[in-house]
């Protein structure tokens, strides 16, 4: 499953390399190069590849392109294509829908999410730590803004690796479709993925036991979403305009009803 390093590589912007996987490519034979010619120079490896002298320089004086410490970074912590059965991938796509339902990724690429009644701070923290992330609070004390749970370290790189899932980067409300990875996953994950999505944005009734989604996006969003709640959940789910409408034993199956079932 997603994601991969390519996809990962290419979040990142670069002055020269149209594709920034290239400039990881080019890295990696410079430094194939040199580890069996260890006396060549900047000029000789840089003919060898056709890359300039101070590019090459730089390269072989321990400098190291920021695509490439990003790709590093997802693969030190096994973010890199992970086995769809793995728990890592289990916690990534569970980190997924906190992103998409609650939360956002900045113009620096650093996931946030925020808390409410819905869904306990704790469990946001949970949702970061079981990627390998530490976590900060912030706002937590300012009346008028949300809490937010942001991660502590290699938040931006985190940030990267779900935007090479399918998550926004900016606006959440240009995303077109619920992400892939949610049909690459077991059921019970994407049962996950779509229970705690609607305890983000699912608000129920004093009188009725069905719930209501409202989503300002495209409509193949909320069509997206409304199979996949349908389809965890074998219960009514419809889509309107505005957002969906779950059937009363759809809501209690995804826990936002008022009788819980376990999917």
């Amino acid at each position: 499953m997603e994601p991969t390093a390519q996809s990962v590589a290419r979040t990142y912007s670069d002055r020269v390399y149209t594709d920034p996987w290239e400039k990881v490519l080019d890295y990696r034979r410079v430094q194939q190069y040199t580890a069996k010619h260890p006396n060549a120079g900047r000029a000789e490896i840089g003919n060898a590849f056709e890359l300039p002298p101070g590019r090459v320089r730089a390269w072989i004086n321990d400098g190291m392109p920021d695509p490439v410490r990003g790709v590093q970074t997802v693969l030190d912590y096994g973010w890199i294509d992970p086995d769809p059965t793995s728990d890592i991938a289990r916690a990534l796509v569970e980190l997924l829908a906190h992103v998409l339902a609650g939360g956002s990724i900045n113009a620096n690429y650093s996931p946030r999410l925020s808390s409410d009644s819905r869904i306990d701070l704790k469990e946001l923290q949970q949702a970061f730590t079981s990627v390998g992330v530490d976590t900060t609070i912030q706002h937590a004390d300012i009346e008028e803004r949300a809490t937010e749970v942001v991660a502590a370290d290699d938040g931006s790189v985190l940030g990267r690796c779900l935007v090479a899932m399918g998550a926004a980067h900016g606006s959440k409300t240009d995303l077109e479709t619920v992400p892939n990875v949610v049909d690459e996953v077991p059921v019970d994950v994407r049962a996950s993925f779509a229970r705690i999505y609607a305890r983000h944005r699912a608000v129920s009734y004093e009188q009725k036991d069905t719930t209501r989604i409202t989503e300002d996006r495209p409509a193949a969003f909320r069509h997206d979403l409304r199979d996949l709640l349908a389809d965890v959940t074998d219960e009514q789910v419809t889509v309107d305009d505005s957002g969906l409408t779950l059937s009363a034993a759809a809501s209690r199956a995804l826990g936002v009803g008022r009788i819980e079932t376990e999917l």
